[in-house]
């Protein structure tokens, strides 16, 4: 696939433990894009709050603190051999943010009105320049509305609880298949409920359930989505 002239932007949204990150950064890669992981800012305020005790295991959030904290965050994201890494006040996170810890609070923490409110600024700061990727749970439906190119991606619950468990297993990570699984499960419900911009399929995004597809298929997918939206939309220019 040759280059696009004129840069774009791509949102990515869906559920979780659907390899939103994964199909982004691939993305990002082909056409030399900036890859923006929008759910690891949720995911870096989260252990932040937990770290400094203004979210307890158990669930609850001192609402206030956490917003009066925001400016004191600082997320930054940078390329290690390859990787693309998430960085929380100068200290790299990207492992422990991907925990069940994690997981469990980040949904509660994400619809928070001013935690939103900030993030969304900031990554819309970051596709001020379009060419770039991003994925999240609203990135087409608040953070960049106007996106050239939106999709939507999904699959089983089961088949994202089996992914996410072999991936945890893979760093030695000791869960069962069954916490994983009610976690995908609960993640969805909070996700499509929560009272400020909860999770939806933009009406102009593109659905792909990648249940029965591999990385290969999605990419293929995607080349071919995208050479029709080149021809759909001038700003993308020639393929």
């Amino acid at each position: 696939m040759s280059a696009i002239p004129s840069k774009i932007v791509i949102a990515i949204d869906g559920h979780s433990s659907t390899g939103k990150s994964s199909f982004a950064k691939a993305i990002a890669a082909k056409l030399n894009y900036v890859y923006v992981d929008s759910g690891a800012m949720y995911r870096a305020v989260t252990l932040y709050g937990l770290d400094h005790m203004l979210i307890s295991d158990d669930g609850k959030i001192d609402t206030a603190a956490l917003i009066a904290a925001m400016p004191a965050i600082h997320i930054g994201f940078r390329n290690i051999d390859g990787q693309n890494h998430t960085f929380l006040n100068g200290v790299n996170v990207e492992q422990t943010i991907r925990g069940i810890r994690v997981s469990q609070h980040v949904s509660a923490v994400s619809a928070i009105v001013e935690v939103r409110r900030r993030l969304v600024h900031l990554q819309q700061s970051m596709g001020r320049d379009k060419g770039i990727v991003m994925d999240g749970r609203d990135i087409g439906t608040v953070v960049f509305p106007q996106a050239e190119l939106k999709i939507f991606m999904t699959a089983d619950p089961h088949v994202r609880a089996e992914r996410r468990y072999k991936e945890l297993a893979e760093k030695s990570r000791q869960v069962s298949f069954d916490e994983i699984l009610q976690n995908v499960i609960q993640r969805d419900y909070d996700d499509e409920h929560r009272a400020v911009t909860p999770l939806r399929k933009a009406d102009d995004a593109l659905l792909l359930d990648n249940s029965l597809l591999t990385p290969a298929d999605q990419m293929q997918w995607f080349e071919n989505v995208l050479k029709t939206t080149a021809k759909r939309n001038p700003l993308c220019g020639g393929m």
